[in-house]
């Protein structure tokens, strides 16, 4: 068995994570403006859905708080400041939005998973992976 086939066995038996960086980058003094007013909007008004899946969770590094979406409750992080938005779904997806401090970039840092039931299914699951992150993608950025 090679390490692939053991992967895709720990797959099938805990589920399918997937992992992906997405950097958007802007041009200039206008394009950090921009970044900065995506950030601004996204603490203003935090998603509540992404691709159709509940966000129950938001966490704001910068502002060393969280809220927990379904029950209201609020809370505080203990964690280093750092301008940083974090949205977890109901189905355990984590998406992080970091800009960059120097370049008018900002990163988004997608974990997203599903189940695979058999490993024959990986490559069609994968697909449903990936559009799943193009799907949060989009309701994050609005473009």
């Amino acid at each position: 068995k090679s390490l692939f086939d053991i992967l895709l066995e720990l797959y099938t038996e805990h589920g399918f994570y997937h992992e992906k960086l997405i950097s958007l980058t802007k041009e200039g003094k206008s394009g950090s403006e921009e970044i900065e007013k995506m950030m601004e909007n996204l603490r203003a008004d935090s998603p509540k859905e992404l691709f159709g899946i509940q966000v129950q969770e938001v966490r704001d590094y910068l502002n060393q708080s969280g809220e927990n979406l379904i029950t209201k409750e609020k809370f505080q992080l203990d964690l280093p400041q750092s301008n940083v938005l974090q949205f977890l779904t109901v189905d355990g997806d984590i998406i992080s939005a970091r800009p960059s401090g120097t370049e008018p970039k900002i990163k988004f840092y997608c974990s997203v998973k599903n189940k695979l039931d058999t490993i024959e299914n990986y490559s069609k699951v994968l697909g449903e992976l990936e559009n799943k992150i193009k799907g949060i993608m989009q309701d994050i950025i609005k473009e």
